[in-house]
C-alpha cells in the first residue's frame, strides 16, 4: 500500500476525475448534443441544427487543438450527434414522415442507454462489477480485485450508481417514444442527460469521501 494510493475509493476518485475530463470535459459533451436537440425540437429542420450544433463542436475542437490538449469529449459529443442525424436521414429516405424523422433522432439514444444498463447490471449480477475494472486498471491487474470482498462491494454499489441514470432514462423515454410524444421526448432527453448524471457522480463522491476500503498491492520485492 503507497502513500499515493492509500484506499479504493482514492483510487477510484482519481479515474473519474480523469473519465469525465473536468468541468470543461462535461460541457463540451453536454453543450453540443443539447444545442442540437433543442435546435431541432424548436425549428424541425435537421438540416440547420446539424450546421448549427457543428459549428459549435468545431469550434470548440479548434480550441483543443490550438491549445495541443485531448480532443476526446468534442469528439464524442460529435458522434453523438452524427448517430442520431443518421438515423434521421435513414428514416426521411425510407419515405417516413416529419413525425417518423424526429422519432429516429431520439432512437439512437434509447437504444444506447437500454444496452448500457443491461450491461453493467449484469456485471453485478455476475460478480464483476464494470468500476472493479476501473479500479483494476490502475492497480496494474485487472482482475486482483475481485479476490478483495470489500473490494468488490464498494464496486458494487458504483455500478449501481452508474446504472441507474440509464434505467430512469429508457422507463421515462421509451413510453414517450412510442406513444410519439416528440416534444416530451426531447425535453426528457434534456433533463434526463446531464443534470442526471451529474447528480449520480453526486451520489458516487458521497460514497468515496469515506476512504474506508485500502487497496491491497503485490510487494515489489
Amino acid at each position: 500500500m503507497t502513500s499515493a494510493q492509500v484506499t479504493v475509493e482514492q483510487v477510484v476518485r482519481a479515474q473519474l476525475a480523469k473519465a469525465l475530463g473536468g468541468p470543461r470535459g462535461i460541457v463540451e459533451s453536454a453543450v453540443p448534443t443539447a444545442l442540437f436537440t433543442i435546435l431541432f425540437l424548436v425549428t424541425d429542420e435537421i438540416r440547420l441544427s446539424l450546421i448549427v450544433s457543428i459549428g459549435v463542436t468545431a469550434a470548440l475542437l479548434l480550441v483543443r487543438l490550438v491549445q495541443r490538449s485531448t480532443t476526446q469529449f468534442v469528439l464524442n459529443a460529435l458522434f453523438g450527434i452524427g448517430i442520431g442525424a443518421f438515423f434521421a436521414y435513414r428514416a426521411s429516405q425510407s419515405g417516413g414522415s416529419d413525425e417518423d424523422v424526429a422519432r429516429a433522432v431520439f432512437t439512437p439514444g434509447l437504444i444506447y442507454n437500454g444496452v448500457y444498463a443491461v450491461v453493467i447490471v449484469l456485471t453485478i449480477v455476475i460478480g464483476w462489477p464494470i468500476v472493479g475494472f476501473m479500479v483494476g486498471s490502475v492497480m496494474g491487474d485487472p482482475t486482483a480485485w475481485h479476490s478483495d470482498k470489500a473490494m468488490v462491494r464498494l464496486c458494487s454499489q458504483l455500478t449501481w450508481v452508474l446504472a441507474v441514470p440509464c434505467v430512469i432514462r429508457v422507463a421515462v423515454q421509451l413510453p414517450l417514444w412510442l406513444d410519439h410524444q416528440i416534444g416530451l421526448l426531447g425535453a426528457s432527453k434534456i433533463a434526463l442527460g446531464w443534470p442526471l448524471q451529474l447528480a449520480s457522480f453526486v451520489v458516487m463522491g458521497w460514497l468515496l469521501s469515506r476512504n474506508r476500503t485500502p487497496v491491497e498491492q503485490d510487494d515489489p520485492a
